[in-house]
């Protein structure tokens, strides 16, 4: 992932946070017939080895996991993310040179791929990431609310995936590089945007500088 300096997040704790709040990634491999890619929702559990250890499955009928990876596999969770029109820069009426840009944030997890297909793993897989994804329903539901013989038959029908984390890459594109202005501006628009993901990404624009310039 191309990374300038002002955009590079090295903090492993934001890094976490971001793969633990994407609800869905994409799980890349690089193969003798070509890359090959799936949406998944993942799950990081953190408390296997340094970086952590991705679990996830797929359909049983999905070639990927049947195509042997080259290298390591890729995993990519995108945290908020907004387009900045530049009508929001101060710098548009002082200058006029301008353009329009994309705020974003993005982890790429890195590290050797492994499928399997014990119905046991793949039980304790289907059922953390249903509670994970349950867990703030009212009345969430669980795996053991399906029939157990009937779980058995869906289990036949995926592979999980396993994916020790080898190398974290991290991108914060908020808007670092422009000056306290033209931060406030883009800040202001974004967090008066319909879109629930703009101000998401609203309260993500370094305002350390302009805050204190307030004071």
């Amino acid at each position: 992932m191309y990374t300038p300096p002002a955009f590079r997040d090295d903090d492993q704790q934001s890094l976490r946070a971001t793969i633990r709040a994407a609800r869905l990634a994409n799980f890349v491999t690089a193969t003798t017939e070509g890359p090959l890619a799936t949406p998944l929702p993942l799950y990081l559990d953190e408390s296997e080895r340094e970086h952590g250890v991705i679990y996830g499955h797929l359909a049983k009928a999905n070639p990927q996991w049947r195509v042997p990876p080259l290298g390591d596999g890729l995993a990519i969770f995108m945290g908020p993310d907004a387009y900045v029109t530049p009508s929001w820069y101060a710098t548009k009426q002082e200058t006029g040179k301008v353009v329009p840009t994309w705020n974003y944030v993005a982890v790429h997890a890195y590290g050797p791929v492994e499928f399997f297909t014990d119905p046991g793993r793949l039980l304790q897989v289907v059922s953390r990431l249903t509670d994970l994804h349950e867990g703030e329903r009212p009345s969430p539901w669980t795996v053991s609310d399906a029939p157990a013989d009937f779980i058995q038959a869906q289990l036949r029908g995926i592979v999980g995936l396993r994916m020790p984390i080898a190398r974290l890459e991290g991108k914060r594109k908020m808007s670092q590089n422009r000056a306290a202005a033209d931060r406030a501006g883009v800040a202001s628009g974004l967090a008066a945007s319909a879109r629930a993901s703009d101000r998401d990404a609203a309260r993500l624009i370094p305002r350390e500088d302009l805050l204190a310039g307030s004071a």
